[in-house]
């Protein structure tokens, strides 16, 4: 009864202390577990929300340069390329298989760089929106000012010549008046307001009405020139408003008509008048192009990196962690299986690695290591063993607390066995 009593004791408060033990740490493993599944989750639907924002991007991108059906087809394979050889990204590594590890990296690099190359005109175009729009607003408004100085040029030359035959026709009726004019050969009879003095003085009053003209004629150009300017000056403070770019187009062409009118009519070519764009041309969006690249945007092409990264980097993780926890049961048979490795040592990570390959004695024996392989198989298809190359595997960070909470239990039991065998002789002689 004592020994029973003693016995049952002495169980009862093994299995309150494995209990109370097992409830901290299992209840720390399941609040981990929870947390990293939860995140895990999470994770699905931002890499689906970035895979789509990308894929959309690409396909505006490429669509400009090929078939849109075809552009839509190639995107949705770009975008399953990155995702997938991410993953596969994740599940090996390079030193157990290099030729496939190259394959998925050089695919990966491939699609990404095609992802971000047409990806980087839809954020071109976003990011450099307002400076191409400030971009035409200067080019109209260059064009009108060298059109404004051409005219001025034109319109100095004009009345500069034209007041130069003024001038030499008024000198030249004050020689034919006195008598001094080259043409003149005997000046005897040809002094005064004579017949030779009446043909120049003709010649002047022709030249000077033509200037009087022409002066009048540039003062009604100066009121389509000042409004130009009024125009032109409306249309860049409004940076480029519909209503403002067409009071400016109806200025111009008024201008260029008028004075091209002025200017013909003394037989002086007009200056090249520039043709402006249209308003429908000034507004319209980006056409992407590959001359996008020569002026090179490195916030746009950081946008479309930062998806594709962020898309990769998400899915690796994705794969990395572990996909739910093991079972009792499962944990047992891991613990079990793992036990029957000899090979144990700490790598360069920092992680518990163990040698899967047969030491020289199983295969003298040989021993049948399918059980343990298994183990192995199983652990890294749930990921938590990671394959370092084709000999040694490593522990992940989530399968410590798993293995610590199980070799704590196993621990603490073989402590009391050899208590309750060395307790069971002297207790019977006691009844006896």
């Amino acid at each position: 009864m004592r020994l029973d009593n003693d016995l049952g004791g002495g169980m009862n408060q093994w299995r309150h202390k494995k209990v109370s033990f097992s409830g901290v740490g299992g209840l720390i493993n399941r609040l981990q577990t929870f947390f990293v599944g939860i995140l895990r989750l999470w994770t699905i639907p931002i890499v689906l929300m970035l895979s789509i924002a990308s894929g959309f991007t690409t396909y505006y991108g490429m669509s400009h340069f090929i078939t849109p059906w075809i552009a839509l087809i190639i995107t949705i394979a770009i975008q399953s390329i990155i995702v997938i050889c991410s993953l596969e990204m994740a599940n090996i590594h390079w030193r157990a298989n290099s030729v496939r590890y190259a394959s998925v990296l050089l695919s990966l690099l491939i699609a990404i760089a095609a992802s971000i190359t047409f990806s980087y005109f839809k954020f071109y175009e976003i990011s450099q929106q307002s400076n191409i729009r400030i971009e035409r607003l200067n080019l109209v408004r260059l064009a009108v000012n060298d059109y404004l100085n051409d005219v001025l040029t034109v319109k100095t030359d004009l009345l500069d010549q034209q007041r130069n035959l003024v001038e030499h026709a008024s000198k030249e009726v004050t020689q034919a008046y006195f008598g001094t004019h080259p043409l003149i050969v005997n000046n005897k009879y040809q002094v005064g307001e004579g017949p030779f003095w009446r043909h120049y003085n003709q010649l002047y009053q022709e030249k000077k009405q033509q200037l009087n003209q022409l002066e009048q004629n540039f003062s009604e150009f100066d009121g389509h020139y000042s409004q130009l300017q009024a125009a032109l000056r409306e249309f860049v403070q409004s940076e480029g408003e519909g209503i403002h770019y067409q009071s400016l187009l109806a200025a111009y062409n008024g201008l260029q008509l008028k004075f091209n009118h002025v200017v013909s009519s003394f037989g002086k070519p007009a200056p090249p008048a520039p043709v402006l764009m249209a308003y429908a041309q000034f507004v319209q969006p980006v056409q992407p192009s590959f001359a996008m690249w020569q002026g090179f945007s490195s916030f746009a092409f950081a946008c479309a990196a930062m998806v594709d990264f962020f898309t990769v980097l998400l899915s690796y993780r994705l794969e990395v962690t572990a996909p739910g926890p093991l079972s009792e049961r499962e944990q047992e048979l891991v613990f079990e299986c793992l036990r029957e490795f000899t090979e144990f040592r700490i790598n360069g990570n920092d992680e518990l690695e163990i040698i899967i390959e047969k030491t020289d004695l199983e295969r003298a024996r040989r021993y049948q290591d399918w059980p343990r392989m298994f183990a192995v198989g199983f652990l890294l298809s749930r990921g938590f063993l990671r394959k370092v190359d084709a000999k040694t595997v490593e522990f992940a960070p989530n399968l410590y607390p798993l293995m610590a909470d199980h070799m704590v239990g196993k621990i603490q039991a073989f402590k009391i066995e050899p208590l309750h065998s060395a307790d069971l002789p002297g207790n019977e002689q006691v009844s006896l």
